[in-house]
């Protein structure tokens, strides 16, 4: 599962490019999110440190977006947050469809979610799952290049087909496959210009 700063990192970033929410303070977060006054400041102290924030005794103001967001991708590590992986031979788009009801998709498929379209062709599919029970009865294990990856939820996550734009971006820039640059050039232009 995410760590509290990395949910704090995504909580933060998907305000501020959804609701163009620039301005924050550390007790809001604290009480949303349910995590103490000293975890949101040690998770903002870095983002203080290389300039990505504008750090009051009391509040924060995001100065530097696309800081905060390569930060967060800096410090990710998505493979340790894959519960399951398996094969799969059915086109991506089928396996897709097949997936349960509830699992959010992020990296690849989220962003065609999201945007209804892809920079590139894909051959994986990443979501998030609470759990892996059903994934397992439609996607038994199987030997092979793996190309499903279900990924832990955690309870912040919202409840959409697709994860929220900062999830996907770093969850992108986490993957090795050529492509993803592919899909990250095509995220940027789209957040940044």
């Amino acid at each position: 599962m995410m760590k509290k700063k990395e949910i704090i990192y995504r909580t933060i970033l998907d305000d501020t490019m959804q609701k163009n929410q620039v301005f924050f303070t550390q007790l809001n977060l604290s009480k949303k999110l349910k995590f103490s006054l000293s975890t949101i400041n040690n998770a903002l102290k870095p983002l203080e440190e290389i300039g990505a924030i504008e750090k009051k005794p009391r509040s924060f103001t995001i100065s530097d977006i696309k800081k905060t967001l390569l930060f967060w991708a800096s410090v990710r590590r998505l493979s340790k947050d894959i519960i399951y992986s398996t094969r799969s031979e059915n086109p991506v788009q089928k396996i897709e469809s097949e997936m349960p009801a509830g699992v959010v998709f992020t990296a690849y498929s989220g962003y065609r979610i999201f945007f209804n379209e892809a920079p590139a062709d894909y051959s994986e599919v990443y979501a998030y799952a609470d759990s892996i029970e059903e994934v397992k009865e439609r996607f038994p294990e199987k030997k092979g290049p793996k190309n499903l990856f279900i990924l832990q939820k955690d309870a912040f996550m919202p409840e959409k087909p697709a994860a929220p734009l900062p999830q996907i971006y770093v969850d992108l820039w986490n993957l090795k496959e050529w492509y993803a640059r592919d899909f990250l050039d095509s995220l940027e232009k789209r957040l940044f210009t």
